[in-house]
C-alpha cells in the first residue's frame, strides 16, 4: 500500500483523531556526547500513541526556540523527524509535542509519470528516475547554492563535461558482480544486453513530504539478463529542509530469496555519484578528495574510512559532496571507489582491487539480508568549513529521545 501524505493531508491528520492528544506528550532530547547545530535527526519512537503528521516541539519552560517536527511511518514503527537548531553534547532539553498550526513549505514530492520531482521550499532539488535506464537514479542533483553538482552526461549534453563511463548516471545504487552478473555497467544506448543485469522498481512503498523531511521508499528487483530475480532490496531515501546545505539519508536492505546470492569482490560498486566535471581532482583546478584519516586525492582510493569528502570548483564557488557511512552499516567503515576523474562511490565489497589480503566477496544466505546506511551532504566551502568531521559524529550519535505524559 502506497502512503502519500501531502502537506494538506499532514495538516488534516494533525488536527483529527488521536493526534489531538499530542499536547499531553513531553519529548525529552538528550545529547550523546556530540554538540548539535542545524542537525537533521530521524529518531525511532517506541510504543508511541501518535498519528503521522506535522507537529511543533515547544520548550517546556517557555524559553528557547520551538522546533518543527514530523511524525512519519518507518516500517512497522513511527519516527520523529526534526532539524535541531542547537543541543549541547550532554544537554537535556524538554519539549511539549503539539499539532502544528503553522507548517512551512519544506520538502515537496510530486509525480511526473513514474518519476518523482523533489523540491525544497519551492526549488528543484532532484528528480527520482524510476525507469529511464538500467537502474533507478537521481538527476539532476542541485546543491545548496542552486548549482547542479552531478554530471549531466549521458542524460544531457553539456559543453565542457567529460563523456566517459556513460553508465555512471548522476546518483545511484548498484554493484558490478552479483552472482556473476554485471549491474554496474550497461549498454550505452540503454538496450537490453546479455552482458548486463537490470534493477527495476517492483513496488513503490511510500512517498511522504512535509515541512521537515521528504521520503521515497521503494522495493526493487535485481534481474539477470534472462529475467531471473537474483535478490531484492528495500530502499528508504530521505531528504531534509535545511538552511545552507542539502542532506540525504539513504538506507538500503539487500535480501536473498529462496536461494543465496553472492556479491563478488570487485571495485565496480556500489553507492555512488558522478560529480560535476569541474570538481575533478585530475583537472588540477582545485578539486580535492579527503577522508576521515586525512588521506587525500588518489591515495584515498580503496581505503576504509567512516567518511570521504570530495570538494572542488563549480563556477566561482567551492562546493563539496561528503558521503558518511553509519557505524551500523554492513562492513563499516566501508572502502571507497573514489577517483580523481569525479567518480565517488562507497563499496564494501572491493577488497582485492583495493589491495586487501582478505576477499571482499559476501554471500547472503537464503532469507537473510544485509543493511547499508549512508548520509550524503551537499555543502558550500571546503571540508573544514563544512565541519564534515563534526557532521559525521552527529550522524553516528543522534540524541536519545523519550516520550512521556506531560505532568
Amino acid at each position: 500500500m502506497i502512503e502519500r501524505l501531502t502537506k494538506a493531508a499532514l495538516l488534516l491528520v494533525a488536527f483529527t483523531g488521536p493526534t489531538a492528544m499530542a499536547a499531553d506528550i513531553t519529548v525529552t532530547l538528550t545529547g550523546q556526547g556530540v554538540e548539535l547545530t542545524n542537525s537533521p535527526v530521524f529518531l525511532t519512537l517506541k510504543d508511541a500513541d501518535l498519528e503521522p503528521g506535522v507537529y511543533t516541539l515547544k520548550p517546556l519552560k517557555g524559553d528557547g526556540a520551538s522546533i518543527e517536527a514530523q511524525v512519519v511511518r518507518d516500517g512497522e514503527s513511527l519516527a520523529l523527524a526534526m532539524v535541531i537548531p542547537a543541543l549541547g553534547a550532554r544537554e537535556t532539553a524538554h519539549y511539549t509535542l503539539e499539532p502544528s498550526t503553522d507548517a512551512t513549505e519544506g520538502v515537496s514530492i510530486t509525480s511526473e509519470g513514474r518519476d518523482l520531482r523533489v523540491e525544497i521550499d519551492g526549488d528543484l532539488f532532484t528528480i527520482y528516475r524510476a525507469e529511464d535506464g538500467p537502474k533507478p537514479y537521481f538527476f539532476p542533483v542541485i546543491g545548496p547554492t542552486g548549482a547542479p553538482m552531478t554530471r549531466a552526461y549521458p542524460m544531457e549534453d553539456v559543453e565542457g563535461e567529460d563523456r566517459d563511463h556513460p553508465h555512471q548516471r548522476s546518483f545511484w545504487f548498484t554493484h558490478g558482480n552479483v552472482d556473476g552478473v554485471d549491474f554496474w555497467a550497461s549498454d550505452p544506448l540503454n538496450r537490453p544486453n546479455p552482458k548486463f543485469g537490470r534493477i527495476t522498481e517492483s513496488d513503490r512503498l511510500g512517498i511522504i513530504d512535509g515541512p521537515v523531511v521528504g521520503v521515497i521508499e521503494t522495493a526493487n528487483a535485481w534481474n539477470s539478463p534472462e529475467g531471473q530475480v537474483l535478490c531484492t532490496d528495500h530502499r528508504v531515501w530521505r531528504t531534509y529542509d535545511l538552511d545552507g546545505v542539502r542532506v540525504i539519508d539513504f538506507d538500503v536492505t539487500i535480501s536473498a530469496g529462496k536461494s543465496s546470492v553472492t556479491f563478488e569482490d570487485t571495485k565496480e560498486g556500489t553507492f555512488g555519484l558522478r560529480l560535476a566535471s569541474s570538481m575533478n581532482v585530475n583537472k588540477k583546478t582545485g578539486g580535492r578528495i579527503v577522508n576521515a584519516e586525512g588521506i587525500v586525492d588518489t591515495e584515498a582510493w580503496g581505503k576504509a574510512s567512516p567518511w570521504v569528502d570530495y570538494t572542488g570548483p563549480i563556477g566561482n564557488e567551492t562546493l563539496g559532496v561528503a558521503i558518511l557511512n553509519h557505524p551500523s552499516s554492513f562492513r563499516y567503515p566501508t572502502t571507497w571507489h573514489v577517483r580523481d576523474y569525479g567518480l565517488f562511490a562507497a563499496n564494501p565489497f572491493g577488497y582485492k582491487d583495493f589491495n586487501y589480503a582478505d576477499s571482499g566477496t559476501h554471500t547472503i544466505a537464503p532469507g537473510e539480508s544485509i543493511e547499508l546506511r549512508y548520509r550524503v551532504i551537499l555543502h558550500e566551502g571546503d571540508t573544514d568549513q563544512a565541519k564534515i568531521a563534526r557532521e559525521f559524529e552527529a550522524y553516528a550519535n543522534p540524541p536519545e529521545v523519550q516520550l512521556s505524559e506531560a505532568k
